[in-house]
């Protein structure tokens, strides 16, 4: 019997096997794409995991899979395309093609931009089932005469309009990346590649309700589940290494007692 919100040390694809059929509303992981860092030597077969999680997400749920590319002598491997085509292929629709960019990279470029992003692709299972959307203000709003319905001469008719106040955010985020930005939790980084807790929690509120299911296969330091546990979802954690078990048990227990002190 697979117990909730709780961190579980064991490969991934094996633990998934034992999850029933439709059981996962979202999953929010970040897999060690082009072995740029050790993660304690382990490795991953993408093809597996991609299978196990399109059986255990249900209908209308979501994966939202955070990867990037190694670059060999100039060479970008496009290891997340390839990914990106698995998951289309074994029955996922890529919903979204998302990026994640980072504010204060320190990866600098002899002959090319600063490399500051990574996509987080968006898998859904047929149409996605929840949608809150996140919204930023807009420049202008109130009432206006804005443009419509071009005629043949070129100009355009205006009528009056209400601006709204806010709209939908754009798919492109960005987000500070070190202590006090990725999080503020120190122990995490005794982890490679901690992506920000606000990623996680953004897409956390974005594709699910209270209540809702969030799962890592991938755990590493514990960010989704901590993020999932704080906006009141339940969640499961996998990661192989038990170094990065113990550190995200820590993570998560902290926010029993930061809501105890509130």
């Amino acid at each position: 019997m697979i117990e909730l919100n709780k961190i579980y040390c064991v490969d991934c694809v094996k633990f998934m096997k034992n999850l029933p059929v439709n059981f996962v509303d979202l999953t929010v992981t970040s897999p060690p794409y082009d072995n740029i860092r050790n993660y304690n030597g382990f490795r991953f077969d993408v093809e597996a995991i991609a299978k196990e999680l399109f059986r255990v997400t249900k209908k209308g749920g979501v994966v939202v899979w955070v990867v990037g590319d190694k670059i060999n002598n100039g060479n970008r491997t496009l290891t997340s395309f390839r990914q990106a085509l698995l998951f289309q292929e074994i029955g996922f629709n890529v919903h979204d093609v998302m990026i994640y960019k980072k504010k204060n990279t320190p990866f600098m470029r002899s002959n090319a931009y600063t490399n500051c992003f990574e996509f987080m692709f968006v898998f859904s299972k047929g149409k996605p089932k929840t949608f809150n959307p996140l919204k930023v203000p807009t420049a202008r709003n109130g009432i206006e005469f804005v443009p419509v319905n071009r005629g043949a001469d070129g100009t355009y008719k205006k009528v009056k309009k209400e601006l709204k106040k806010e709209k939908i955010k754009e798919n492109i985020w960005e987000y500070a990346v070190g202590l006090g930005g990725t999080t503020k939790d120190r122990i995490a980084f005794g982890h490679p590649a901690v992506f920000p807790e606000k990623l996680a929690e953004d897409h956390i509120l974005t594709w699910t309700n209270e209540g809702d299911l969030v799962f890592d296969p991938m755990c590493g330091s514990g960010t989704t589940c901590k993020m999932a546990k704080i906006n009141n979802r339940k969640f499961i954690g996998v990661d192989i290494s038990k170094e990065y078990c113990e550190i995200a048990r820590e993570r998560i227990k902290k926010v029993k007692i930061q809501k105890k002190l509130c």
